[in-house]
C-alpha cells in the first residue's frame, strides 16, 4: 500500500514539475502577449500621440510612436502578412523619420492588400513628403473610389503642396 501511495505521489511531483516547466517555458519564450494585443496596444499608443501632436507636442507624440514601433515589431514576428500591422508599421516609422523604413512596410502591405485604405493614404503622404507628387497622385487615385476619409484626408495634404 505504501508503495502505491508513494508511487503516485512521485508521479504527481513528476507530472507537476513537468508542467511548471513546460508553462515557464513558453512565457519565457516573449510570446507571453499575443499579437493582436500588441497591435491593439499599440494602436493606443498611435491614437494618443496623433491627439499630442494636434496640440503641437511633438516630442512626447514621438515617443509614443517610438513605444507604438516596438509592439508593431513584436507583432510582426508572430506574422508577417496582416496588412495592418504593416500599415502602423510604415506609419510610425515614418512618425520616427525613418522615411525609407516606412515605404519598405506600406509596399510589402500593398502587396498582401493593394486596396488597404490606411497604407494608400500614408503611401501617399510619405510621397508627398519626399516631393513625389505623381506617385502621391496614384494612391490618391486607388482611394478615388472608396468614398473614405482616407481619400480626402490625402487629397488635402496634396493640395496643400
Amino acid at each position: 500500500m505504501f508503495k502505491k501511495i508513494f508511487i503516485i505521489l512521485v508521479s504527481g511531483f513528476i507530472l507537476a514539475q513537468y508542467l511548471g516547466v513546460s508553462y515557464g517555458a513558453s512565457s519565457d519564450s516573449g510570446s507571453g502577449d499575443n499579437y493582436l494585443d500588441l497591435y491593439s496596444d499599440a494602436k493606443k499608443f498611435v491614437l494618443r500621440a496623433k491627439k499630442l501632436e494636434e496640440k503641437n507636442k511633438i516630442d512626447r507624440a514621438t515617443k509614443l510612436y517610438s513605444k507604438a514601433l516596438k509592439k508593431l515589431e513584436q507583432a510582426y514576428k508572430t506574422d508577417k502578412t496582416n496588412p495592418d500591422i504593416l500599415n502602423y508599421l510604415g506609419f510610425t516609422l515614418r512618425k520616427t523619420g525613418k522615411l525609407e523604413e516606412a515605404e519598405k512596410y506600406y509596399l510589402a502591405g500593398l502587396k498582401i492588400k493593394p486596396d488597404h485604405n490606411g497604407i494608400n493614404e500614408y503611401l501617399g503622404e510619405l510621397y508627398v513628403k519626399t516631393g513625389r507628387m505623381d506617385l502621391a497622385k496614384e494612391r490618391l487615385d486607388v482611394l478615388k473610389n472608396c468614398n473614405c476619409e482616407e481619400y480626402t484626408e490625402l487629397k488635402e495634404v496634396i493640395e496643400k503642396k
